[in-house]
């Protein structure tokens, strides 16, 4: 469940991590379906995972997760990557502290 601390954290697919690239250049899920060539109902499916995976609640906490880890840049901000800490037993990626 999202924002759950015991949550176990999952890599992102290439495809779950264009997706989210695609959420935070502020395109909804119509349009992100549009420009991969997929279906609405496919994209609603990966964001549900990507929030599930990243123990996000929204599309703006998962924003806001991937700036923090330099998951994606915006206008050339923030276009360092940080390396991803060692999670400690039930820490979920949303309480990474850099």
């Amino acid at each position: 469940m999202p924002g759950d601390a015991s949550h176990s954290p999952q890599p992102l697919s290439d495809r779950e991590m264009e997706i989210v690239e695609l959420v935070a250049a502020g395109l909804t899920n119509q349009a992100i379906a549009e420009h991969l060539d997929i279906s609405k109902r496919t994209v609603d499916n990966h964001i549900s995972n990507i929030l599930n995976k990243t123990a996000t609640d929204n599309r703006v906490a998962l924003v806001r997760w991937a700036l923090k880890w330099g998951k994606v840049c915006l206008d050339g901000v923030n276009c360092c990557t940080l390396p991803e800490p060692e999670l400690g037993q039930g820490q979920s990626p949303a309480e990474w502290v850099p």
